[in-house]
């Protein structure tokens, strides 16, 4: 399709050409030998025809209008005789379907002198049942054309698969038998541990782990759950067995501790029926909660813990504090409010830090909501040079949310978390996973349909008071991983608070004084 300006480039050029061949023309006739004759006039050439002026550009961002309300399709729940819950979206658009199993128990169900142990548990489900080997699942999954995925993580651990609806005999057979038929051979048990300790020397190598772990520890302690690695430490990696990991299987791995979510082209009288057939023979036994001990108050002072990470050319700087768990009617406040603070490439953390002062990557900051309080952090890799600059912008930051926020922001934040919603729920595997805290945190199953009003409805006034009461940088705990001689003497220039030297594992290093 031509543009308006190919069609005035194109109009130019025919009239150039035209005049060049009159001027050609004229050249070509003899002049006349006969007296001469005064030259006509020439008359006064006239301008070719120019096209209307283009319009200006408008260098504006466009303006958002309301965020259209999210329609799902409905979920059906069910519940198995062996306590097995079934919930099931349908979705024919294509012959496929997922299916996620949600255990209510993981990484923090871990007993304290067995770190990892949850994680290591699902990991094996996949290498080998007491019909099938590793290659053999490994072989039946690319022969069907399946993917089977295991895994754990805070309040739950979890088994996937996705298949197409041709081959769902076939893969549902092959699941049914990971999760209820796990052999844990010795070798595959001795194989992923060692992977896992090469993990955790890695990571003993990577100052953003470092730093996330010893975040953790000052937070939560030693005893909390929440004060461990989910991977677990090299000493609880090695002290691991298989009677463990069948220990911690044979107790949480139950069906009335399981919900089946699936999502696909099934109806739910088949998925129950199917079930039924393949998890019926699956007993039920109680399943132990797990024991929270009593957190320590917030600190009344803000304490910097330096871990010296020899040469390190960044800084990874952890600011923050225990925050509130997933059942806190601030929810949808918390996460209109740290959009604006840090949640968003727009945020003001990442727009001072990486945009106005070059200092990271990212900046950002998040809570980690679980069924316990878990963390709120402002995080960000900063350059080395300017970990004291950058640890001033921060805590202006965090202090400055606490004041207010402009209607411009608030709208931004607020269509940036609609608008975005749609996304989540493209594919079948999307939804299943987003029907993942529904199941593990007992949220409603409207959730989602009234999501975009409810953010919807938070204020300006609601923002300013979560800030207030949730981020006060004048109680926070700041990790400081990097170089100590290069910022050590920047930081306790700060005065910002107290000065603890850790080691990578959170403990207070030797000879912690000032170098």
């Amino acid at each position: 399709m031509k543009t308006r300006s190919h069609t005035i480039r194109a109009a130019l050029t025919g009239a150039a050409l035209a005049s060049g061949l009159v001027a050609a023309g004229c050249a070509s006739t003899p002049a006349p030998v006969a007296k001469p004759t005064p030259a006509p006039p020439v008359a006064a050439s006239q301008p070719a025809p120019v096209a209307a002026a283009m319009p200006a550009i408008d260098s504006l961002p466009p303006t958002l209008g309301p965020a259209p309300t999210l329609k799902l399709p409905p979920i059906e729940r069910r519940v198995l005789p062996n306590g097995m819950t079934l919930l099931v979206v349908e979705q024919h658009e294509l012959p496929l379907a997922d299916f996620l199993l949600v255990l209510g128990s993981g990484n923090e169900a871990d007993p304290t002198p067995r770190g990892g142990l949850a994680s290591l548990t699902a990991l094996l489900l996949r290498e080998g049942t007491s019909t099938r080997t590793s290659p053999q699942i490994a072989d039946q999954l690319s022969f069907l054309g399946a993917s089977l995925s295991t895994g754990s993580g805070w309040d739950m651990s979890q088994v996937g698969l996705h298949t197409p609806t041709a081959q769902l005999d076939s893969a549902l057979a092959l699941f049914a038998d990971v999760v209820m038929r796990p052999s844990f051979p010795q070798k595959e048990v001795d194989r992923l541990k060692k992977q896992r300790l090469t993990e955790l020397l890695q990571a003993r190598d990577r100052p953003r782990d470092i730093a996330d772990r010893v975040f953790a520890s000052v937070l939560y302690g030693n005893v909390h759950p929440y004060g461990h690695p989910a991977t677990g430490t090299e000493e609880s990696t090695k002290s691991i067995t298989r009677a463990d990991v069948k220990s911690f299987y044979e107790t949480y791995y139950r069906p009335n501790n399981a919900t089946l979510i699936v999502v696909g082209d099934l109806t739910p009288d088949d998925v129950e029926r199917r079930a039924r057939a393949l998890f019926g023979g699956w007993n039920r036994r109680t399943v132990p909660d797990t024991r929270y001990p009593q957190l320590a108050s917030s600190s009344s002072a803000p304490t910097i813990y330096l871990v010296d990470k020899p040469g390190a050319p960044q800084s990874s700087i952890r600011i923050g504090n225990i925050g509130v768990p997933r059942s806190t009617s601030d929810y949808f406040a918390l996460q209109v409010m740290n959009t604006i603070l840090g949640g968003s490439f727009t945020s003001r953390l990442n727009q001072n830090l990486r945009e106005k002062k070059g200092y990271t990557y990212g900046a950002g900051s998040g809570f980690s909501m679980r069924r316990q309080a878990g963390p709120f952090s402002a995080r960000a890799e900063v350059t080395g040079t300017k970990t004291d600059s950058s640890l001033v912008e921060f805590l202006r930051e965090l202090r400055s949310i606490r004041d207010t926020v402009s209607s411009t922001e608030l709208t931004r934040a607020k269509r940036y978390l609609q608008l975005g919603l749609p996304s989540d729920f493209e594919t079948t595997t999307d939804i299943a996973f987003q029907l993942v805290p529904v199941v593990v945190y007992g949220l409603p199953a409207d959730y989602y349909s009234s999501y975009v009003q409810q953010i919807e409805n938070i204020t300006q006034a609601d923002v300013q008071r979560v800030a207030r009461q949730y981020v006060d940088p004048s109680k926070m705990s700041i990790v400081v991983v990097g170089d100590r001689a290069s910022i050590e003497n920047g930081l306790r220039a700060l005065k910002v608070g107290e000065i603890s030297v850790r080691d990578m594992t959170g403990a207070i290093a030797p000879l912690s004084g000032t170098p």
